[in-house]
């Protein structure tokens, strides 16, 4: 699964916008308070989180955007 893929996943799973971020693909705007996102790391891996109260935290980091997204559609449905 890639980032597209998943988008799909959720949007048919009717999991609200708000919920979730993924990199060049899905960018809530505004921007909630809260939300789990997908994102590439600078060294290439990939990552899987929560962003609160104005702070990005990292939950685990992924060999590959595959990974990645399986991760965050088990989080998020």
């Amino acid at each position: 699964m890639d980032r597209r893929e998943l988008r799909a996943a959720l949007v048919a799973a009717d999991v609200a916008d708000g919920y979730y971020r993924i990199e060049g693909i899905h960018e809530p705007a505004p921007t909630p308070p809260d939300f789990l996102f997908l994102r590439q790391a600078p060294d290439g891996v990939w990552e899987t989180g929560a962003y609160e109260r104005g702070r990005y935290g990292v939950v685990a980091r992924h060999p590959d955007e595959a990974a990645a997204c399986a991760h965050l559609l088990r989080l998020l449905v």
